[in-house]
């Protein structure tokens, strides 16, 4: 996410806050039906199997799977992508930068027999920017030809460790569109000129929201203009800090999660629609950024949502700021998808700056507790799944809060997978979720893909892991 090919090792590791423990309701560990228990996740339900199943490259981002050869390809940070043979037991390099482009690659989808690539490549002599996204289209040899399917103009990396860039992308059920988020280039909507080279540059019109492109473009020029990006019917949604991943419901709905800032934000989860705003830089996980308000007094020992080890509060990133830009006029925040738990939903309370658990007080949290950085989300999109799963949704997180320490005073759950139940509420046009943590003690995890009734999780350390749900698996929590 900053100008290196770690980008995402850097930027999550940069999570980090001091802490007490925060007491949860989560529940603890079931054995896993596996005999290396040392090594393994944790099954956190009755019969879920947990089995190594390959060892990939250390910086592995990105996880997909081809039917047409049942074989398993990722992607790393640096552009290179490898498919790895069935059994797990072999894989093979098939493509890298040189070949694709992209010198950052952090989006990677399989659709049939394309391959869409986002990533971004240097410009400004590396003070710059540029998004790119690649089509690969597979040759009668199984190899692929990649052409240029979009690239923005240049615009300005930060000197910070918050340039997110071009990463998260779904295809849609039909293949016709692609969408793909633009993270922010701000913690939280700063001034961030990267030493003058972007005088006055907060986000621009290339950041912070999520792009809809035609999946057949080509050589699609995505300029830093608003006006042109929604006149061109580029722009599909603003006010989003950091989709990293995106997926589409079985219904055909856009999701995605997101980062929030060094501010003890709640993580996000989003029903992305056309048109909407979802309220970034001005609000994050339904509480209000204050930095807009130019009476806000950054002291930590005022506003308990700052730490002192944040790289925020260290960089001076939150400042009292007159200049913050107003609220958009006319336009309605959409509000994150509340989670009512019973996992995964600490959050610190606006009145009182106390760490709470919604179970306890009732509340709910918009989406995940703080500093979770919530990604590789996925549906049983085509309800294969034994109930209670069947149909629903899934995410992992990367942080936890033993290894985390901006997480670590909410709780020291994460590295995990959660299974979410999504309802919509039509009185709010919106859904709300209930969050199950069923495997947890991950380390690192990045991306999952499934197929059949498996479930597969990268990490970025370097391993993967099979996780299957056998029929009949209980919720204890029901």
């Amino acid at each position: 996410m900053i100008g290196s090919i770690y980008r995402i090792t850097i930027a999550f590791f940069a999570l980090l806050f001091i802490a007490c423990n925060a007491t949860t309701t989560e529940e603890p560990p079931v054995a896993s039906s596996n005999s290396d228990e040392e090594e393994l996740p944790t099954a956190l339900r009755e019969g879920i199997k947990i089995e190594k199943f390959a060892v990939p490259q250390r910086g592995c981002v990105r996880i997909n799977y081809d039917p047409t050869t049942e074989s398993f390809l990722y992607n790393t940070m640096r552009g290179d992508i490898y498919q790895v043979s069935p059994d797990g037991k072999s894989e093979e390099l098939i493509a890298t930068a040189e070949d694709h482009g992209i010198t950052t690659l952090q989006g990677f989808r399989l659709y049939q027999d394309l391959m869409f690539l986002v990533g971004n490549i240097d410009s400004n002599g590396d003070k710059g920017t540029k998004g790119k996204i690649v089509r690969g289209t597979r040759q009668p040899d199984g190899n692929y030809t990649f052409e240029l399917l979009a690239i923005t103009e240049d615009y300005g990396r930060t000197a910070t460790i918050y340039s997110h860039e071009f990463n998260g992308i779904a295809v849609d059920l039909a293949g016709e569109y692609i969408y793909v988020n633009s993270g922010a280039r701000t913690d939280h909507g700063e001034l961030q000129d990267n030493e003058g080279a972007y005088p006055g540059a907060r986000e621009v019109p290339l950041t912070a929201c999520i792009f809809r492109l035609p999946a057949d473009g080509k050589d699609i020029l995505l300029k830093n203009d608003s006006i042109d990006l929604a006149a061109n019917g580029y722009l599909f949604s603003d006010g989003v800090r950091n989709a990293y991943d995106l997926t589409f419901s079985p219904e055909g709905k856009l999701f995605g999660v997101s980062n929030s800032s060094d501010y003890d934000h709640p993580e996000e989860m989003n029903w992305f629609r056309e048109g909407r705003h979802y309220g970034y830089p001005w609000e994050m996980g339904g509480i209000q950024n204050p930095q807009q308000f130019p009476d806000w007094d950054p002291d930590p020992e005022k506003d308990p949502f700052i730490n002192t080890m944040a790289f925020a509060h260290r960089g001076k990133q939150f400042r009292n700021d007159p200049e913050f830009p107003p609220k958009p006029a006319n336009v309605e925040f959409v509000p994150p998808i509340q989670n009512h738990g019973p996992d995964a939903n600490i959050y610190r309370d606006r009145e009182t700056g106390l760490i709470m658990d919604a179970d306890t007080t009732g509340a709910t949290v918009g989406t995940f507790t703080p500093h979770r950085s919530p990604l590789g989300l996925f549906f049983d999109r085509d309800s294969v799944l034994a109930d209670p799963y069947r149909g629903d949704a899934f995410v992992l997180s990367w942080s936890d809060g033993k290894t985390q320490p901006l997480m670590r005073p909410f709780s020291p759950l994460g590295a995990d997978l959660i299974h979410l139940e999504l309802t919509y509420d039509a009185a709010i046009d919106n859904y709300a979720l209930r969050s199950y943590r069923i495997v947890g003690d991950f380390r690192g995890p990045t991306d999952a893909v499934q197929v059949g009734d498996h479930i597969y999780v990268i990490e970025n350390r370097g391993s993967k892991w099979k996780i299957t749900l056998t029929s009949g698996t209980p919720l204890a929590s029901r």
